[in-house]
C-alpha cells in the first residue's frame, strides 16, 4: 500500500532528478524521512542539503532534532553550534534563535 509520504517522496525524487542540486528537494526528502521516524536516512539527506547549500539554516535545525531523537546528543549539540554559527553569518536571526532554544532544551 502506498502512503501519502511515499507519494511525496516519489515526487521529490523525480524533481531532484531534473535538478540534482536542488537543496529544497533534498530538504523535503529529509523531512519526509524525519516524519516517518527514519532518522538516519533523514540525517543523510539533511547532510546532502547542507553540503549543497550551507546557508539552508533549517536543515541544520532539523538534522539536530533527528540526531537528538536518535539518541545522538553530542552530534545534535555539535550540529546546533555549527548551525547557529552559519545562521549568524547569514543574518538569519529567526533560525539562530530557534537553534539556540533547541540547544538549551537538549543540554
Amino acid at each position: 500500500m502506498t502512503t501519502p509520504s511515499d507519494d511525496r517522496l516519489s515526487q521529490l525524487r523525480n524533481l531532484l532528478e531534473s535538478d540534482p542540486h536542488d537543496a529544497f528537494c533534498m530538504y523535503g526528502i529529509a523531512m519526509e524521512h524525519a516524519k516517518t521516524g527514519q532518522h538516519q536516512e533523514a540525517i543523510a539527506w539533511f547532510d546532502k542539503t547542507i553540503e549543497t547549500d550551507p546557508a539552508y539554516c533549517y536543515a541544520w535545525y532539523h538534522k539536530a532534532r533527528c540526531q537528538h531523537d536518535a539518541g545522538d546528543q553530542l552530534g545534535a549539540h555539535q550540529t546546533l553550534e555549527e548551525g547557529i554559527k552559519k545562521a549568524k553569518e547569514e543574518g538569519d536571526q529567526h533560525a539562530e534563535d530557534e537553534m539556540g532554544e533547541l540547544l538549551q532544551s537538549i543540554q
